[in-house]
């Protein structure tokens, strides 16, 4: 009988032991001193977890109300595309009337049945219904163009010698201030900090600030996946949402560190509490030690991820950001010990991430196994343009909207890296690919700095534009979510090799301006650009627009901002470096991919041919001759200029009786070769305003845009709803952002406009 009650009495104290351990506090009974007894009343243990739910709560209310504002805008210009179809069925209908419209007498004006029919009722005149009630709510416009005129305002670029530090947007400011705000608060008003001994528990002020910091952990994830619930739902691009993940793991460490620092101020070996926590838990290790091993990976992730850090070692970056948030999150479980409703979030954590992996499995070009780049990717060539700028051509079946980008992995060029890229392109069956009826072009134009992008320069340089690698994409994402087409009037700014991100997204709404699809009645395209060479990127696609737009709505200015120029019989290719050891890895594992796509292509050719020798002889023909059919290439004019092969789009318009097409193919932009004197002083002051351009011209001056004083004068011709879009370097940006957020004004003073929307695209992808 004793050995039965030993073994009961160690059963229970186990019991109690595993109770304890997934409360972490001091047990109150009726022996307890006053202190326990008054710590168990004040902000008690058992509800500590209404901490981390307020922080749920808090992120909850953003996400809802900037879903709703979205589906607000996709609502609205929903019913304006469907209000301006409607009006083109009717003009349709009444440009033939069933009767005839007589007009007698014309010359002298004397004939009262002039133009009017000749039996019923006289038509009343017919007025366009550009707007309905239900698209355009005044009070919400006004509010919206109240938000945006705050919010839009930039904050000034800091500059110390060649340093900038260039800040996230107000609105991003705005946010990670309320909550830090907000969750400091959290932390401090509740009292107390400090229970009367650490015999009687854990401080509260740290039990608060950890219990928030955890709940923060499936939010950090969730805004940091590629494939993203948020993204879905709130429409905004998780490229833009990662400022957001980075500043919420910089405040999930400021709360880690307030809950690490009490324990150190009222520390466990005194007032007799190491000899309390060693009678509920006899381990033979440092007592802190667990919350030692999830903090030391938080630090370094904040550490590593701070910009000047993550810019000069971004491959590092990459390859360890994500082993280390592993490590991090399994550290937690076992600091956490299941504690209170800890574990539920981490639980969550684990699922977002896997859920978003799977998901983005969706996302890639070789995970479908019904497509030919399954486990080897698509096809790729390079071609070297202008101003040393590199094409990258893939044809593809995956589909894409215009403005989006993907990540590129080229493992002949480079094995591990993975960069963004916007494409340039645009996915419509107007412009087909040579590859078959179901692929498309995906053009991906980029200049070429360090790392991946110099390896693409060299190896195009090196290896010649008939060399073909394997490209793995991932992606589409990010992109515009609101339709250009929905929009009265539309100003596109680019700066630089910004211009790729607009190429397709002017090309798609031209198009539907073409097909009567869009509401858009004037364009107005701005393009910055160092040198007039780097027009040659996007020469065909600019051609395009200006041959095949309605006439009276599309007006370009470009503005050349260096008046340097290469000089005939300059080499301006640079020298290229020789990589012996890393060409023999990249060309070895490009090979086995070109091999074991040969194989596919030798298994469908004889499948195709059904025993007909002769058959399959030919279309290994047309299999070996396809190669032709990739981009030509660029070369340096020394030692003998190249005549580039113009692709051949097949734009399915009927072409408009326009005089600027019998010119061919001379397609200037309407600048002349040299600078003259006057232009190159319009250089020297760039602040001077820029010269007006005539309607409906094409024009190319020297100098820098006046950005302010051009979109103001472009502002007298704004519609009910007008979009500026721009991609530049940030100098372009805060002056684009900076006047539209002023122009908020004329939605409050003018009946006629409801809505002046600003979307900005990074220079950098």
């Amino acid at each position: 009988m004793p050995f039965v009650k030993a073994f009961l009495g160690d059963a229970t104290l186990s019991t109690s032991v595993r109770s304890l351990t997934k409360r972490i506090n001091i047990p109150v009974t009726s022996n307890s001193p006053p202190g326990l007894i008054a710590a168990s009343k004040e902000d008690p243990w058992s509800k500590a977890g209404k901490y981390s739910l307020g922080w749920v709560y808090f992120s909850i209310i953003i996400l809802v109300v900037t879903s709703l504002i979205r589906l607000y805008h996709l609502w609205t210009d929903k019913i304006r595309r469907a209000l301006h179809k409607e009006e083109a069925e009717k003009t349709s209908e009444s440009s033939s009337p069933d009767t005839d419209y007589e007009m007698e007498n014309l010359p002298t004006g004397n004939s009262t049945r002039k133009f009017f029919p000749r039996s019923g009722v006289l038509p009343e005149p017919h007025v366009p219904k550009e707007e309905s009630a239900l698209s355009s709510v005044a009070p919400l416009n006004n509010a919206l163009a109240l938000v945006r005129w705050v919010f839009y305002r930039p904050i000034p670029v800091l500059r110390y010698k060649k340093r900038q530090i260039v800040f996230p947007s107000l609105g991003v400011v705005v946010i990670v201030s309320a909550a830090l705000a907000f969750v400091t608060m959290y932390c401090f008003i509740p009292q107390p900090y400090y229970y009367q001994s650490i015999r009687f528990g854990s401080p509260p002020l740290a039990i608060r600030a950890g219990m928030i910091a955890v709940a923060m952990i499936p939010w950090i994830v969730a805004l940091s996946m590629k494939a993203n619930m948020v993204a879905m739902l709130t429409g905004i691009g998780h490229e833009r949402l990662n400022v957001l993940h980075r500043w919420g793991g910089y405040i999930c460490l400021f709360l880690s560190l307030i809950h690490t620092i009490p324990f150190y101020v009222t520390p466990v070996w005194d007032h007799g509490g190491l000899t309390v926590f060693k009678s509920y838990f006899p381990r033979n290790y440092y007592v802190y030690g667990t919350g030692v091993a999830a903090l030391v990976p938080l630090i370094f992730l904040c550490l590593h991820s701070l910009p000047i850090l993550r810019r000069k070692m971004y491959e590092l970056f990459v390859a360890l950001h994500v082993p280390v948030a592993i490590v991090y999150l399994g550290m937690l479980f076992w600091h956490c010990h299941n504690y209170l409703t800890s574990w539920d979030y981490l639980f969550a954590t684990v699922a977002i991430w896997l859920i978003s992996y799977c998901i983005r499995l969706f996302f890639l070009n070789w995970t479908n196994p019904r497509r030919f780049s399954w486990l080897i990717g698509e096809e790729a060539a390079i071609t070297i343009l202008p101003e040393n700028a590199v094409k990258v051509t893939i044809p593809t079946q995956v589909k894409w909207r215009p403005g989006q980008y993907v990540y590129l992995r080229m493992p002949g060029i480079s094995v591990f890296e993975n960069h963004p890229f916007t494409i340039a392109s645009l996915c419509s069956d107007d412009f087909p690919s040579d590859y078959g009826e179901q692929y498309r072009d995906m053009t991906l134009v980029f200049r070429p700095f360090g790392g991946f992008t110099r390896k693409a320069l060299d190896a195009a340089i090196e290896k010649g534009p008939y060399k073909t690698y394997r490209a793995f994409i991932d992606g589409p994402y990010g992109g515009m979510q609101r339709d250009l087409a929905a929009f009265d009037t539309v100003v596109l700014f680019a700066g630089g090799s910004g211009i790729t991100a607009i190429v397709s997204q002017l090309l798609d709404l031209i198009k539907k301006m073409r097909d009567g699809k869009a509401v858009t009645k004037n364009v107005h395209v701005v393009w910055a650009l160092k040198r007039p060479e780097t027009m040659e990127w996007f020469k065909e696609e600019l051609k395009i627009c200006r041959d095949y737009a309605p006439p009276e709505t599309v007006q370009c200015q470009f503005f050349i901002t260096a008046t340097k120029r290469h000089q005939p019989g300059t080499n301006s290719q640079p020298a290229t470096p020789s990589r012996p050891v890393s060409d023999i890895l990249h060309n070895k594992i490009n090979e086995t991919f070109q091999g074991i796509a040969s194989k596919r292509n030798s298994a469908l050719i004889r499948d195709e041919a059904g025993g007909d020798a002769e058959k399959e002889r030919e279309l290994r023909r047309e299999n070996e001759d396809s190669i032709t059919n990739l981009p030509q290439p660029y070369f340096a004019p020394p030692p003998k200029a190249h005549v580039r092969n113009k692709p051949n789009f097949q734009l399915h318009i009927p072409a408009p009786s326009d005089p600027r097409i019998q010119n061919g193919g001379n397609f200037d932009f309407g600048f002349p070769s040299t600078p003259t004197m006057l232009q190159k002083n319009l250089m020297r002051f760039a602040f001077l305003p820029t010269v007006s351009v005539k309607k409906g011209g094409w024009r190319t001056e020297y100098g820098r845009p006046d950005i302010p004083f051009m979109l103001r004068g472009i502002s007298r011709e704004f519609g009910r709803r007008t979009c500026v879009f721009v991609c530049g370097p940030p100098s372009m940006r805060i002056d684009v952002a900076t006047t539209v957020a002023k122009l908020q004004s004329k939605v409050w003073g003018n009946a006629n406009i409801d809505e002046i929307f600003l979307h900005t695209e990074n220079y950098a992808i």
